[in-house]
């Protein structure tokens, strides 16, 4: 019989999901200090830790509130989590609770050969590093310290000799489009059992020219679903929910032309081997929707991506702020979505990134700016004079620093075209 989320047997990757009792996993940013400057850095990073960040005795509690959804995926983040030196301590606090651990060190030594064995020992179950090129000249120019790109391939060797599951981050941004089949290429030699294909959300450093266009995404989507059938791992576009749109149009394609029997799941192609290290992925989670963000100082974010607070781990319970928030339960509420997202047939599965909209309008329940899909129903509504055409809806609703950006929301290529 399945347990509800709040039991204690909850919350595990093959169990049924409720995104509104409890989030698929919980993103801690343990610090801002991180030895690297990236172009794109949602935290603005510093070299030294912030006077006000949790102690650790609150990422104790913070750690046990978790815990209450039940035996969720928690993930030290940053900044560079190296910077604490109650990381080892931390990871086996949380391990002992029941929860299914994982880091993302910035790729710098600190991130040595004797740390990655205590944090092996202290239960981590899945390290992951980003890399944003394939080769040093192009992660390091983005990454801004020399180097980065090395040990970023010494830390995921180093992980896979003494047994951790290892995970690759990259973010997809102007700067490594014409990279990316390199990319592809690479990850399939590294050994990995995860890609998380990050869509860069212009904020932070980041700046809106940085973003690639609703086109430009359009054909990352269709390659990272052609690599999901032979990739030796699984993958999962983040800050891209409309990614599953394209892999069922992809695959309604296929059995329309005789290629494919099964019926369309999005959540199991080239998944099954990330299962293995308890951690897995899940459908369709989306800011405050199966997804929780806690900053440094302890404010509780829908993401990271998504500066919004709903309260402070502080004076708040984390636990109530992700059910029970005005907030989190907005973001979960899709009938509150606006423009082509609120008609849009694929809205079950996606309903765009609300990062996105609220980084580009300043409303994160306006329409995805970069998807290039135009729903049937808007297109109606445009020919019947209901609604405004997607060019210049999103010429009206974009805020001055996104309005050099390209217009998006042409019609999508043919899926069977790709």
């Amino acid at each position: 019989m399945h347990k509800p989320y709040g039991h204690p047997g909850a919350g595990h990757p093959g169990g049924r999901l409720d995104y509104d009792q409890a989030p698929f996993l919980v993103i801690w940013e343990t610090t801002q200090a991180c030895d690297l400057a990236c172009k794109h850095c949602r935290a603005e990073a510093q070299p030294n830790r912030h006077p006000d960040e949790l102690t650790s005795e609150e990422a104790r509690r913070l750690l046990r509130d978790v815990r209450r959804f039940g035996p969720i995926i928690f993930v030290f983040s940053g900044g560079d989590c190296m910077k604490r030196e109650d990381l080892v301590e931390l990871v086996a606090y949380g391990k002992e609770l029941g929860l299914r651990m994982a880091i993302t060190p910035a790729t710098t030594p600190l991130t040595s050969r004797s740390k990655l064995e205590e944090l092996k020992a202290a239960g981590l179950a899945r390290l992951a590093v980003s890399l944003d090129g394939s080769h040093p000249g192009i992660h390091d120019e983005f990454r801004r310290v020399a180097g980065s790109f090395e040990h970023g391939i010494r830390i995921l060797r180093t992980s896979q000799e003494i047994g951790l599951s290892t995970q690759v981050n990259t973010v997809v941004a102007r700067h490594n489009l014409d990279d990316f089949e390199n990319l592809c290429s690479l990850m399939t030699e590294l050994g990995i059992v995860f890609w998380e294909v990050f869509f860069l959300v212009p904020m932070g450093r980041a700046k809106p020219e940085d973003v690639a266009s609703a086109a430009e995404f359009e054909r990352v989507f269709h390659r990272l679903y052609e690599l999901s059938k032979t990739a030796p791992f699984d993958i999962k576009a983040t800050a891209a929910p409309q990614y599953a749109r394209v892999v069922l149009q992809r695959k309604v394609a296929e059995r329309r032309n005789g290629g494919r029997r099964e019926a369309s799941d999005v959540l199991t192609d080239g998944a099954g081997i990330s299962l293995s290290d308890g951690i897995g992925r899940a459908r369709s989670v989306n800011d405050g929707d199966g997804f929780m963000f806690v900053s440094h100082t302890g404010e509780l974010f829908p993401s990271g991506f998504l500066p919004v607070s709903a309260g402070n781990l502080r004076r708040a319970d984390l636990v109530d702020v992700y059910r029970h928030s005005p907030l989190f339960r907005t973001l979960r509420d899709k009938t509150q979505l606006k423009g082509k997202c609120a008609v849009c047939e694929y809205l079950p599965v996606c309903s765009g990134s609300r990062a996105r909209a609220y980084a580009t309008t300043g409303d994160y329940l306006e329409a995805e700016p970069f998807c290039a899909h135009v729903p049937v129903r808007y297109e109606r509504m445009v020919a019947n004079g209901e609604a405004e055409p997607v060019a210049e809806y999103f010429a009206r609703r974009m805020t001055r620093h996104a309005r050099t950006l390209p217009v998006h929301g042409a019609p999508s290529d043919p899926p069977a075209a790709a």
